[in-house]
């Protein structure tokens, strides 16, 4: 239960969540800068490819690995207190990538934004889900999140284009330090603090084996050494026999029992290894391939972030009126016949084709969001559901690590064929999660995750 903030005022709120949004808006639009910054990045810092990877992958990967302890942890020591330091941390980092004199000093200034950035997105949505108590007035606020979110996925390739063009590849991460700068003002001055009445307890140990699995298994993709695999595997074991004992866990595996539950933790993982290694590979190819500049690679990624903002609603309304199925149905079809087309992809391939295939798999990409945090918290007592969103959270991050490490791994049509058969694993999940076995896996959950648990620390 969250400690009451008292009655606040409507433009005191509207306040609070402009600033919350600031802070999705640099997170999201970093993604989609990043990558069109990356060609220019292999030019001037002579990297190469595996060192272009990790500046995308230790970002994600340190997200995946600290979105649910910043939680934990803003709920414990104080939601505003940990935001404000969060945004700190990532305008700092995000100034240090911009002085970046070696691709090596780059990755670890990325390292250190993302620490900043796992401080930001979570906390931003439980101060909005304290500050705005009333159904409807959330539902909105949530609403307005949503739309920041593919505004900014919109934007950023176009912003980045022009910014990488006029200023250089520095300047992506300098558009961060206005934003965070009022963000900073305006949380000090209007977000009021709060903290949970009952935190749970930190589960450290499984946190640690989280992140030795996680790395281990994306650095033995990107640096070829599958040698590596062996600790990864016995990371996951240690993981697996730790959280089953452990009375406040990291990740509660009870969640798996529910079939729904699992299958968009994995939907999530498919449908953004595909997204990390479409971005990162489209990207060298309109630059490196192509040679076209980095304005005209933004304008040519619009039609994807178009389609992902207009029918991410479209699906949000498809969820609430017919379940997940239709919408992940959808999602995958449009994944895969975008993914088998650009099997083709050369570098004579008409400027129309590459349009329409980046469409089709931005409506794809629109279409499966909503369905997986839908899924994940579908069944789940109201006080576990934000643990269950967490974890699908999660999974979105580790999916786009493992989609920019296969870009090492596979080229040309071994890559996209790889990213089809991600895509066409949506739609299978979709299916198996809406039938009667699969319901009943998760009615028998729930009383489960309902039995309390001590505090732990």
């Amino acid at each position: 239960m969250n400690t009451t903030v008292g009655e606040l005022g409507k433009e005191r709120k509207t306040i609070i969540l402009i600033t919350c949004c600031l802070s999705l808006l640099i997170s999201s639009m970093d993604a989609t800068i990043v990558n069109v910054a990356i060609p220019t990045i292999r030019t001037d810092l002579a990297a190469p490819l595996t060192r272009l990877q990790w500046i995308v992958d230790i970002y994600t990967l340190t997200l995946a690995s600290l979105l649910m302890l910043s939680g934990a942890l803003a709920d414990r020591f104080g939601r505003k207190r940990l935001f404000r330091i969060g945004l700190f941390v990532f305008a700092l980092g995000s100034l240090l990538c911009s002085v970046a004199p070696t691709i090596e000093f780059l990755i670890g200034a990325r390292f250190l934004q993302a620490i900043g950035g796992s401080m930001l997105n979570p906390v931003a949505m439980s101060i909005i889900t304290t500050v705005f108590t009333g159904r409807m007035e959330r539902a909105r606020a949530v609403g307005v999140w949503g739309a920041v979110v593919g505004i900014s996925t919109a934007m950023g390739p176009l912003v980045g284009g022009v910014l990488i063009d006029s200023l250089g590849w520095q300047s992506v991460f300098w558009i961060n330090l206005p934003i965070v700068a009022i963000a900073l003002v305006l949380t000090t001055l209007f977000v009021p603090e709060s903290k949970s009445q009952h935190p749970r307890g930190m589960d450290w140990a499984g946190q640690l084996l989280a992140i030795a699995f996680m790395f281990t298994l994306v650095f033995g993709l990107i640096e070829h050494k599958p040698i590596i695999f062996v600790l990864t595997a016995a990371a996951l074991a240690a993981f697996l026999r730790h959280e089953s004992r452990h009375p406040t866990p990291f990740i509660d595996l009870r969640f798996f029992r529910s079939f729904p539950f699992a299958s968009a933790t994995l939907t999530a993982v498919c449908a953004f290894a595909a997204l990390g290694a479409f971005l990162f590979d489209v990207s060298l190819y309109l630059q490196g391939t192509r040679h076209f500049s980095a304005v005209h690679t933004g304008l040519l990624y619009l039609p994807m972030a178009l389609g992902m903002l207009v029918f991410s609603p479209i699906s949000g309304r498809l969820v609430g009126r017919y379940g997940t199925r239709p919408s992940l149905l959808v999602a995958g079809v449009f994944m895969t016949a975008a993914a088998v087309g650009l099997t083709r992809m050369a570098p004579d391939t008409a400027v129309w084709q590459l349009v329409v295939l980046f469409a089709l798999f931005g409506i794809g990409f629109g279409m499966v969001n909503a369905p997986i945090t839908t899924a994940a918290v579908s069944g789940m007592p109201l006080d576990r559901a934000g643990a269950a969103s967490a974890v699908a959270s999660t999974s979105r991050q580790v999916g786009v690590s493992l989609g920019v490490a296969l870009c090492g791994a596979l080229t040309g049509a071994g890559l996209w064929w790889t990213i089809a058969a991600l895509a066409l694993a949506i739609p299978m999940l979709g299916v198996a999660a809406n039938t009667p076995w699969a319901y009943r896996t998760r009615d028998r959950v729930a009383p489960l995750l309902e039995q309390k648990v001590p505090a732990h620390v």
